[in-house]
């Protein structure tokens, strides 16, 4: 009986270790900012709701982000970006696979901030390419914070812009993460 005991509770415990290297949220802030010189107003938007996985033991980081998600300080220019740039009834959703490169340079469980480089595959409009960024991981309180900033060319996942406004809307879009991650429980 005692072995038996013995037994269930290391299976308890492993399964308990395991879900500590998985952090998540469904709270995550991306951002995007396409404002140029000659844009009359700021074209930016931000979605709150974006979902992210980091397993910490092999480093590998997903995020998906409903494209609808995104909020503009203008409902005109929300519904522009959803119906005539990234056309999210025919691309709801933006995803990015990939993996931290240095995650053993990355002390999970000491408060502090790491840089890392992460690489993967980011997928938007229905275009998958490869990227890689630097960002950090801000260990607190039992809690991540995924950081980073970087930037993609519209032409590159099919994002046509109209002649029109060509001057007023950046062909590079600047984007920010900020995802705060509790353990997967």
């Amino acid at each position: 009986m005692k072995k038996l005991f013995v037994f269930l509770a290391s299976i308890m415990l492993v399964f308990k270790m395991q879900a500590q290297d998985k952090y998540f949220t469904k709270a995550g802030k991306i951002s995007f900012d396409a404002t140029t010189a000659k844009s009359p107003e700021n074209i930016d938007g931000i979605n709150k709701t974006s979902i992210c996985v980091l397993d910490t033991k092999t480093g590998n980081l997903q995020f998906s982000v409903l494209m609808k998600g995104f909020e503009f300080e203008r409902a005109l220019m929300q519904e522009h970006f959803n119906e005539n740039y990234v056309e999210s009834n025919k691309f709801p959703k933006s995803e990015f696979k990939g993996a931290i490169l240095n995650n053993a340079s990355v002390n999970y469980s000491k408060e502090g901030t790491y840089p890392v480089k992460v690489k993967g595959s980011l997928t938007i409009h229905g275009v998958t390419k490869e990227v890689e960024t630097d960002g950090k991981i801000i260990v607190k309180g039992g809690k991540l914070n995924a950081v980073a900033d970087f930037s993609v060319a519209l032409a590159d996942y099919n994002i046509s812009v109209p002649s029109l406004v060509a001057d007023k809307l950046a062909k590079t879009a600047k984007i920010k993460v900020d995802c705060l991650l509790d353990p997967l429980k």
